[in-house]
């Protein structure tokens, strides 16, 4: 059984990184790769790291059913950049 304050505590965490650093990030690269840009070793670490982390704040969020939705959102925007990093990647030659 979680221990809701560590949970809630765990969850301001999360949302204000959320906040200030990932969805703003997240939000440049979809733009960059929409363009047609390649993804730098930047974007490509902080996918790295975002994955990473999704897993290790999985149980979390499978403990709150209503962080779901908010988790499923990132986790496709992420999936999306990676998705179109890669096309653009290979018509670039890469």
């Amino acid at each position: 059984m979680s221990d809701p304050n560590f949970d809630a505590g765990m969850a301001q965490v999360i949302v204000e990184r959320l906040q200030s650093q990932r969805l703003p990030r997240a939000l440049v690269m979809k733009e960059k790769v929409d363009r047609g840009e390649l993804l730098d070793d930047y974007d490509l670490s902080l996918l790295q790291e975002v994955l990473k982390d999704s897993s290790a704040i999985r149980p979390l969020v499978d403990a709150h059913p209503e962080w779901q939705e908010l988790a499923s959102k990132m986790s496709n925007l992420y999936k999306e950049i990676a998705e179109k990093g890669l096309e653009n990647a290979k018509k670039a030659g890469g």
